[in-house]
Parts: structure tokens; C-alpha cells; sequence
């Protein structure tokens, strides 16, 4: 197997060097872009995945309707659809860019560049990335917030951008 290479950057996106993954997922905290997309139905319903078992982060939790990482000489628009191609089978939407910030959990630290669309379906998820994806109206994802249902990270971009 292809060691995965990822871009190591600044706080504004520059590239400034590479790490594979396991370096970067190590606890070593070198910044590395990766991508979100929330994808609202026209009812206004988000739509989350829930990730495989077989993740190494956060196996089994709710999470941003997809997500992953920046491969070392890829736009982020490239990643973007990549990433949504892969995990939902979706290759037309119309992503709009809403903002990039810092995560940081115990292992590693990311520069998230966060996007959203509407769209309806249909879907196609790979079943070695989620268990299952569907749209939740915004009361449920509220009662459901601080109760180890969501990624940390989700519930963070959840309550910084749309409550």
C-alpha cells in the first residue's frame, strides 16, 4: 500500500511542507487541510453520516455529511469533490464556502476548510467509509448535542455556524 502524503500548512492554507499520515495523526500536531461539506435538503434538514467501525477516529459517532483530508498536491476544490465522490457518490452539487479554522483534538490538529449545499439526493454511500448517512431536522440534532452521539468536531462546527 501507497503511504498517503498529506500537505503540512500555515493558519491561511499555505502549503509549507508534507507528512504522511501517520505522522500527522501521531500527536505531533502539524497542521494539515482537510475538507467539510454539510449538505442541507430544500426542508432545511442536515444530513450526517455515521462513521464506520472501522475508523481510527471516532468509529461509530455521527458526523459532518463528509469530510477528509487534502492529498499533498491537491486544491482544495479537487479534495472537495473527491471526497463527496467517494463517500456519497454525489458529483454535481454546488459547494459554497462558508470558513476555515483550526481543530485540534489529542492527536492531531487540522486546518478545516468548511463548505455547504442543498441537495436532495439520491445518495450512494461507500460502506467502508459510513454505516449509514440520513437527513436530521435541526430539533434533533439539538437534543441529541453533548450526549456522545456526534464527533466532537462536529458538534464544535455545528454550534459555531448554524445555532
Amino acid at each position: 500500500m501507497n503511504e498517503e502524503w498529506f500537505p503540512l500548512v500555515n493558519e491561511e492554507g499555505e502549503t509549507i511542507g508534507k507528512a504522511t499520515r501517520k505522522e500527522c495523526h501521531s500527536g505531533s500536531k502539524m497542521l494539515h487541510p482537510v475538507v467539510h461539506l454539510h449538505i442541507f435538503n430544500e426542508a432545511g434538514d442536515l444530513y450526517l453520516q455515521k462513521r464506520s467501525m472501522t475508523k481510527d477516529i471516532q468509529p461509530g459517532k455521527w458526523d459532518t455529511a463528509v469530510g477528509g483530508h487534502i492529498d499533498y498536491g491537491e486544491t482544495v476544490e479537487e479534495a472537495l469533490r473527491r471526497e463527496v465522490r467517494e463517500e456519497l457518490g454525489i458529483t454535481d452539487f454546488a459547494p459554497q464556502f462558508i470558513t476555515r479554522y483550526v481543530f485540534e483534538s489529542a492527536i492531531e490538529k487540522e486546518l478545516v476548510n468548511t463548505f455547504r449545499t442543498t441537495y436532495d439526493g439520491p445518495f450512494a454511500p461507500d460502506p467502508s467509509e459510513l454505516d449509514e448517512g440520513r437527513f436530521w431536522p435541526k430539533a434533533e440534532i439539538l437534543a441529541n448535542m453533548g450526549k456522545g452521539v456526534f464527533t466532537p468536531n462536529f458538534e464544535g462546527e455545528y454550534k459555531r455556524l448554524f445555532m
